[in-house]
């Protein structure tokens, strides 16, 4: 794929809309485990505090004391994190827990209501964040009433502590997750997209002519693209119908003028002006090639699903062309094999091998050979004699209309350049070499049709 491709543009837009999706639900699920975390220490403090509450008792004295301490070990091990606290608010008295040590709770200058457990967070010992529940209590003993403040605290650490490890854990399932997705999101690409791939498949098969339409079987929203291109085509070939009347017409057209001005330039010869009459016959030629390859390039007919049999138009123009004196001295080899078919129109080939042929037996000492070899879907077509050949050095100029190269002086140089235009025309290739038979070979390589 490459940075244009639309799977790649899919893929990364997959892969970046699952990656933020899961950074924004593993923070949501570290926020709702940490919420979660701290419902469940708030559940053990209040715990906690209902302990404190129902185990607080008076001395002789009237201090305060505990009939049973809370069990956790940790109230006993100093600075351990977790801490509990009760001050009299009447006597000023007070009992802590041995983890705070020779420390205390700074509770909030504020008087809660007796029936409200409240939630601080605030500075504990060594400067720990410490999750607080406070609960006021009234106890009346000895005819006074007591308010006592009973708070218990956890160090906030443990909960963050705690939201890390949760996250160090979710995220290798996350990722797992994330890659699940991004395969589940590449194949719906891919399913997504065949249409899309069907349609390029389709175009290609009226390009080669295996199907001269896109079929109406496509999902409902790729159906409008291949409407819209049957109609281009449709379009297409209305153009290519009226150019090429239009060009027929018009080449048609100029041909009476010309002929005229050919006679004229005879009468002006025998009148003894014969720079002029030089000059005109020489004009008229020139526009007479340009006709004539005008011509050739109308009769062009690359419509789609076109099929022609090279082996069958082989006998025929040979069978034509032998006719001519020289021509039926020659030599001619047929090894085109049978049921080779081209996607080439048949008037078309019939042009391309009747410039080929044509040459070749002009040329030729005493033999010509017509060949056919298929290969990747193409199919090679070649024409070869035993002539003088064609320079190396003129090969690609001779392609070029109205160019002759240095021995043809009969020719008008348009053979080989209408046999290009047709070779273009259906996106072939022609190629010269030397022949193992000594003269020239003409290579155009043509699409095949696909048997059925």
């Amino acid at each position: 794929m490459t940075r244009s491709s639309l799977r790649l543009r899919l893929l990364v837009a997959a892969a970046l809309s699952i990656s933020a999706a899961l950074v924004v639900a593993g923070f949501g699920l570290v926020l709702l485990f940490e919420r979660h975390v701290e419902r469940r220490i708030d559940a053990e403090l209040d715990n906690d505090l209902r302990q404190l509450a129902g185990a607080i008792g008076f001395d002789a004295a009237g201090s305060l004391v505990l009939a049973q301490r809370p069990a956790d070990p940790r109230f006993d091990q100093p600075l351990s994190g977790l801490y509990w606290q009760i001050a009299d608010e009447t006597t000023r008295l007070d009992l802590r827990s041995r983890s705070l040590w020779d420390t205390s709770l700074s509770l909030p200058a504020d008087s809660p209501d007796l029936t409200t457990v409240h939630r601080h967070v605030l500075q504990g010992p060594a400067r720990a964040s410490l999750i607080l529940r406070e609960r006021r209590v009234a106890i009346l003993q000895s005819g006074l009433q007591h308010i006592l403040r009973i708070a218990v605290g956890i160090d906030q650490a443990d909960v963050i502590q705690a939201s890390h490890d949760f996250a160090g854990d979710i995220t290798p399932s996350l990722a797992l997750l994330g890659l699940a997705l991004l395969a589940a999101a590449w194949v719906q690409i891919r399913i997504g997209l065949r249409p899309l791939e069907a349609v390029r498949r389709g175009v290609e098969a009226v390009h080669a002519g295996r199907q001269s339409r896109l079929p109406a079987t496509y999902p409902d929203e790729v159906l409008p693209l291949a409407n819209e291109i049957n109609d281009l085509l449709d379009a297409q070939d209305r153009a290519i119908a009226r150019s090429r009347s239009s060009a027929a017409d018009l080449a048609h057209g100029l041909r009476t003028p010309l002929t005229v001005l050919s006679a004229d330039a005879r009468r002006l010869r025998e009148r003894g002006q014969e720079d002029v009459a030089h000059e005109i016959e020489a004009l008229v030629e020139t526009m007479r090639r340009h006709i004539e390859r005008a011509i050739a390039k109308a009769r062009l007919h690359p419509h789609r699903g076109a099929a022609a049999s090279p082996r069958v138009l082989v006998d025929r123009i040979v069978g034509i062309v032998r006719r001519a004196p020289r021509a039926a001295t020659l030599a001619w080899e047929n090894e085109v094999p049978e049921g080779l078919k081209v996607a080439l129109d048949a008037d078309d080939l019939a042009e391309l091998l009747g410039n080929l042929i044509e040459n070749a037996a002009k040329w030729a000492h005493r033999r010509v050979r017509v060949s056919a070899t298929a290969r990747d879907g193409s199919l090679e077509l070649a024409v070869e004699d035993d002539g003088p050949g064609i320079p190396a050095s003129q090969r690609t100029s001779v392609l070029r209309r109205g160019v002759r190269f240095d021995a043809d002086r009969t020719g008008h140089g348009l053979g080989l350049a209408i046999v290009g235009d047709i070779v273009e025309t259906y996106r072939g290739a022609l190629r010269l070499d030397d022949s193992a038979m000594g003269g020239l070979r003409v290579t155009a390589t043509l699409p095949m049709r696909e048997r059925g």
